[in-house]
């Protein structure tokens, strides 16, 4: 090629560099930068959530850091350069001609720590049992619904594990649960906001045309509970015990007080516990010679899992959840869930960020 052609040549792929730079790239990044950060996002919060537990096993400080915002910024640059020179030599001649181009992909992410009153309003403060209810009438499980978030009911109390004061379930609770899951699945339990001294207030009812053993089952938990027999509708409120037969009292936990008996299930290391870094891991007692399936298996090794649906490293020690215990994957997905349920206080803004026009 000469050099007339050769000129001709780069210019033209220059000025498809450049032609393809003024192209906007924003549509193009949307879908992948969307599901990347998305999964970036969802597998830190896991991480964030599993160490959490870990740290409070261990009477560590939790630290909950939130995604406050991700802005991605993209930039094609594209330049030529083009030079002559000639000498006096009539067949001496040169040029010179550059093609180049930059492209920068600067995402700006923003974290908010969770501090002061927001701390207090997402942790510390109980799940309102009308919360708890409705996921029930959403269709999950009530059992583990109330093994998860519920203190005590009408004063019968639920197992919790925090270590300052540990605390195995009343003998009445696992059968409570039992049933009312019976009665959950046939269908004969619901929930409805009703007025009651001019308040909206949350009601609990069973329905009156049930099948044999339903009624039954709606008979003992009556029973349990202390509610009048014949009431079909019973008003839901905060505490631990009932004030009269019509009311069904849940003492709710918080969202701390959730993370923390989970963390008791955790199987530490035997080296750990024998050196007091941490308390031996607390177990249910069985009822009726039955033991007491644990909610959630959080295994340990020295060494990192391979097959984990979460894992982290906390001292010399892996912490995870295996992928192949559906169970457990499904309360560690329940209990992010439920976190969205403590938010009551007003969001707080992220700090502004600024971007570069050029």
């Amino acid at each position: 090629m000469r050099g007339k052609g050769k000129v001709v040549f780069i210019l033209l792929v220059a000025g498809t560099l450049l032609s393809n730079g003024c192209t906007s790239l924003g549509p193009r990044t949307v879908a992948r930068d969307r599901f990347d950060y998305t999964a970036a996002i969802s597998d830190s919060w896991k991480s964030q959530m599993l160490l959490n537990m870990v740290k409070m096993r261990y009477g560590d400080a939790p630290v909950f850091l939130d995604v406050g915002s991700v802005i991605n910024q993209y930039a094609v640059e594209g330049f030529v350069d083009a030079g002559a020179s000639w000498f006096s030599h009539p067949y001496s001649s040169s040029q010179v001609i550059g093609v180049g181009g930059k492209f920068s992909n600067r995402p700006t992410i923003t974290y908010t720590p969770l501090k002061g009153g927001q701390f207090t309003r997402n942790l510390m403060t109980p799940i309102p049992p009308a919360s708890i209810l409705n996921l029930a009438q959403a269709g999950y499980p009530i059992d583990l619904v109330f093994r998860l978030c519920v203190h005590a009911i009408n004063g019968i109390q639920n197992r919790y594990g925090g270590t300052a004061r540990p605390l195995v379930a009343g003998p009445e609770f696992y059968p409570l649960l039992e049933r009312m899951r019976r009665i959950q699945d046939s269908g004969a339990i619901g929930l409805r906001v009703q007025k009651i001294d001019e308040k909206d207030t949350f009601v609990m009812f069973f329905k009156s045309k049930v099948d044999g053993a339903t009624e039954a089952d709606i008979a003992e938990v009556r029973k349990v509970l202390g509610l009048d027999p014949h009431a079909r509708g019973f008003k839901v409120v905060y505490g631990a015990i009932a004030a009269d037969d019509k009311e069904i009292a849940i003492l709710s936990r918080s969202m701390l007080q959730i993370i923390i008996d989970l963390a008791s299930y955790i199987a530490v290391p035997e080296g750990h516990v024998a050196e007091k870094r941490t308390p031996a891991t607390f177990k249910d007692e069985p009822v009726n010679g039955v033991p007491i399936a644990p909610l959630i298996r959080v295994t340990s090794a020295p060494q990192k899992p391979t097959d984990a649906f979460v894992s982290i490293r906390y001292g010399d020690s892996w912490f995870w959840i295996d992928d192949k215990d559906f169970p457990s994957k499904q309360i560690f997905s329940f209990l992010m869930f439920i976190f969205t349920l403590t938010e009551t206080g007003v969001e707080e803004k992220a700090p502004p960020v600024v971007l570069p026009l050029g």
